[in-house]
């Protein structure tokens, strides 16, 4: 009997524990599946701002976008309107620049026109007078041509004349302000060329002194000379250094 006693107690407790237990999982089942809906619930609107923002950027983006094409549009017809504004400036600086010439031109030519009134003479006295005016303009570029030769040729004889009369070597003197330069140089015979001659005032036998950078590099003596062109030798023990092209020459012995 105690037996069966003991049984059954410990068949009620074992069913009050399980009932216990039972509602202890359940409440934590509930507590489980309201979390679980609480988490759906949160998702579902997260994804939906999501999406709601996704469109919202796309729309931002496509806005913006255009924006920049309008202000890039605006920009290019900016400068379209400021070069064709700077050309128009130009062109009306060009006509202003011609017209102011025109009414020069017309100015001098009415001034001619009116000193031409004023002389009385008739058009074809006027162009005999050009003629005239003419041939005496080339006349006298002709004298003053056979002056300068006539000049170098007395120069020339002067000096043959001092060579021949003189105990010595003449001093050749040389425009004070003749400058030149080497053209050519032959190092094995000791001859250069030079670009000054006769037009410049370069005379046969005139020494000139060779510089490089303002420094001394030698002495020539002029052996033949023609209208622009010279050729010189190397005075020997005045090579100092090699004498190059490009290097300066004036008078060693400039007319006071």
């Amino acid at each position: 009997m105690l037996i069966r006693i003991s049984l059954i107690v410990a068949i009620v407790a074992a069913l009050a524990v399980g009932a216990l237990n039972f509602t202890q999982v359940r409440g934590k089942i509930n507590t489980l599946i309201t979390q679980r809906n609480d988490e759906h619930e949160h998702r579902v609107t997260a994804e939906t701002d999501l999406a709601k923002t996704k469109k919202t950027l796309a729309t931002t983006q496509t806005t913006l976008k255009q924006a920049q094409q309008d202000l890039a549009d605006a920009q290019a017809a900016k400068k379209k309107a400021e070069d064709t504004a700077a050309a128009q400036i130009k062109r009306a600086d060009e006509l202003s620049e011609k017209l102011t010439k025109a009414a020069a031109d017309r100015d001098e030519a009415q001034g001619k026109l009116d000193a031409y009134m004023q002389t009385g003479l008739t058009p074809k006295q006027v162009t005999e007078l050009g003629h005239t005016l003419k041939n005496a303009q080339n006349t006298i570029e002709a004298i003053n041509a056979e002056k300068l030769v006539m000049s170098r040729t007395i120069d020339r004889l002067n000096t043959e004349i001092e060579k021949i009369m003189g105990t010595q070597e003449p001093v050749i003197t040389l425009r004070a302000d003749l400058k030149g330069k080497i053209l050519v140089v032959d190092p094995k015979w000791d001859f250069v060329v030079l670009d000054i001659g006769i037009d410049q005032g370069v005379k046969e036998d005139g020494e000139l002194l060779v510089s490089r950078d303002g420094k001394l590099v030698a002495k020539v003596i002029v052996r033949s000379v023609e209208g622009s062109r010279s050729i010189a030798n190397i005075v020997p023990g005045w090579k100092i250094e090699q004498v190059i092209e490009g290097d300066d020459v004036s008078p060693a012995h400039p007319a006071s």
